[in-house]
């Protein structure tokens, strides 16, 4: 069977209960380069899913971190 890197992701962290989603966003953040494209599909799910005002305040946050 041959499945996306999306598809792998997601089936990784799918039926993992708040503690375990958030010791692999924490493991992930700050770790090796091969993490980031897992942390990009998290994120995209969060934006999907996340109000505008929600969204807007994360560019917000971004921004002001990038500066």
């Amino acid at each position: 069977m041959n499945i996306s890197l999306r598809e792998a992701i997601i089936q990784r962290v799918t039926d993992k209960n708040d503690d375990e989603l958030t010791g692999i966003i924490e493991d992930s953040v700050g770790g090796a380069e091969q993490v980031l494209p897992g942390l990009g599909v998290l994120f995209e799910i969060i934006w999907q899913h996340s109000e505008k005002s929600a969204q807007s305040q994360m560019v917000t946050a971004l921004k002001e971190h990038l500066a």
